[in-house]
């Protein structure tokens, strides 16, 4: 089933969801503005998001399981960037690991508040300023249109909490920032989970700006947060 799309107005692909959830988010976007579209059959999902060219996708975990993490992994394998929100009915690090691992941009749990449900989506679809901005540490360049990080001539991708922790950061050099500062920050929804999701992120981070055996850049401070700094 997919819902008919009017011009001009963003599309989101919904992966699969309960028929009380889908109800949820259907008002919660239509309201907002966006046009839905309902991938029933998660194994065709991504022929599907090739399809429509959706501005976002929502999969839910609970009832998708790992199909709805091999759909992530697949979309992005075939060089897809399309933002992925995955609902989430746990918050443990190894879901949050997961998400990160199957290429899915960010989490939500639910049940959801639908304000978060809005500011988190129109977070991802914001559209970047069309300028050549670019913030510089070192040997490491963040482009804010592109929204892509560049190390030593090496470029890589960024998920969208990456790019705004990555941004955050860069934008406070030698600052040392805590870990409430950053959930404010970056996080700027009411944030529900566990506030050891940063670690996670600043695993991913280092994982890609020290693929090549750079020096560590983002350093941590133990038992307040974390400096972006040269060893």
């Amino acid at each position: 089933m997919v819902a008919a799309i009017l011009e001009h107005s963003p599309c989101i692909l919904l992966v699969r969801p309960e028929e009380d959830l889908t109800r949820q988010i259907y008002r919660d976007l239509t309201e907002a503005g966006y046009d839905i579209a309902i991938a029933s059959d998660v194994e065709r999902s991504v022929q599907q998001a090739n399809d429509l060219r959706p501005a976002m996708v929502l999969v839910d975990r609970a009832s998708t399981g790992d199909a709805g993490f091999q759909f992530c992994r697949q979309l992005r394998a075939i060089g897809n960037r399309t933002p992925v929100l995955v609902l989430m009915s746990t918050d443990t690090v190894s879901d949050r690991v997961a998400c990160l691992e199957a290429g899915a941009d960010d989490y939500l749990l639910k049940p959801y508040r639908s304000e978060t449900l809005l500011q988190l989506v129109d977070l991802y679809l914001e559209t970047p300023k069309n300028n050549s901005e670019q913030l510089r540490f070192g040997d490491l360049v963040l482009d804010l249109t592109t929204r892509r990080a560049i190390r030593k001539g090496r470029e890589f991708d960024l998920t969208m909490k990456e790019y705004e922790l990555l941004k955050y950061l860069m934008s406070h050099p030698r600052e040392v920032v805590t870990r409430e500062q950053i959930l404010e920050n970056v996080w700027g929804y009411d944030f529900m989970g566990a506030s050891n999701v940063i670690e996670v992120y600043i695993r991913y981070l280092r994982l890609k700006i020290e693929d090549e055996g750079e020096k560590r850049l983002i350093q941590t401070v133990r038992g307040v947060g974390y400096v972006l700094r040269e060893p």
